[in-house]
């Protein structure tokens, strides 16, 4: 798994590689396990009550342990990562073309860049993406402190961390109404609490602390990674896409996109951004299961109805 071997050569101390448990959500779904079996092409077991029950967890569904997952140290890792990067904190108003380069306009100042690349999650203001259809799914964590020995994390219509350090990570909760930021809601962290009694013991967990934010997914949950279409030339110039023509595609120069990892940016980012560097580096080409271009004459057929 690339993102496992990533984290355990760039920063181990920050990865806890605890194995994950997929357990079935119901009975339905437990029978759809089998054929699930058939696309399990990385390491795992079979789980059944019995095993489950001795590593603390409480279910009657047979499930699959995969010991190639783990858990992040989110903060810690990304602080790692930029350690020897130089960053500048800036609210970006605008991009524009200036002499082949990227001319990227701030508040406060104005800079000149070979290459852009957007990674703006549900935010996506400085070009024309909407045929990316990247959304934004508001979603609560709870972080709650235990001495419950729980040494695998597990996932079935939510998650639960293992034990590290003390600290249980429930959720996150997947809240689609909500569609702009607000306060983290300590109803919604214990809420996480309470739905996870039907996996383990709670009874000594405490809230200790809560974060919220935005995943950004893209329409057919594929992250989204490559050149950004030039939308305002390829609709001026050719009309006729919208009823279905297939002409060659314009890109905007030198912006790229690494977007729409969903609840799983930690999983996909690492090889995200390996197969973006190397498409910008290396023109080696770009898969076609994650490249936008996918998503764009679906989105231009849709426009005149």
């Amino acid at each position: 798994m690339y993102a496992k071997d990533f984290y355990l050569t760039n920063c181990p101390k920050y990865f806890h590689q605890t194995g994950v448990v997929r357990i079935p959500k119901n009975e339905d779904d437990a029978n759809k396990f089998i054929e699930y079996e058939k696309y399990n092409n990385t390491t795992y077991e079979k789980y059944g009550k019995d095993k489950l029950k001795s590593l603390g967890i409480n279910t009657n569904f047979d499930s699959f342990y995969f010991p190639d997952a783990g858990d992040c140290d989110a903060p810690l890792v990304c602080n790692s990562l930029l350690k020897h990067t130089e960053i500048m904190v800036a609210k970006v108003l605008h991009i524009e073309q200036q002499g082949g380069l990227c001319k990227v306009l701030t508040k406060d100042c104005s800079l000149l860049s070979k290459n852009i690349i957007l990674a703006t999650g549900y935010e996506s203001n400085l070009a024309d993406l909407r045929y990316m259809g990247i959304r934004g799914t508001w979603g609560t964590r709870g972080d709650f402190s235990s001495k419950l020995d729980l040494n695998v994390s597990m996932h079935q219509s939510m998650s639960v961390g293992a034990n590290i350090n003390g600290i249980i990570k429930l959720g996150a909760t997947h809240e689609k109404m909500i569609n702009s930021v607000v306060p983290c809601s300590q109803k919604q962290a214990l809420s996480l609490q309470d739905n996870a009694s039907n996996l383990i013991d709670i009874s000594d967990l405490k809230l200790k602390e809560i974060y919220c934010g935005m995943r950004a997914g893209s329409k057919d949950y594929f992250p989204l990674v490559g050149r950004v279409i030039d939308v305002p030339y390829m609709l001026e110039n050719y009309p006729t896409i919208t009823r279905g023509a297939k002409p060659k595609l314009k890109y905007t120069d030198n912006i790229y996109t690494l977007n729409g990892l969903g609840g799983r940016g930690f999983v996909f980012a690492p090889l995200m951004a390996k197969i973006l560097s190397e498409h910008i580096l290396n023109a080696k080409e770009i898969d076609k299961i994650v490249n936008p271009d996918r998503l764009f004459l679906k989105w231009c057929r849709k426009l005149i109805k």
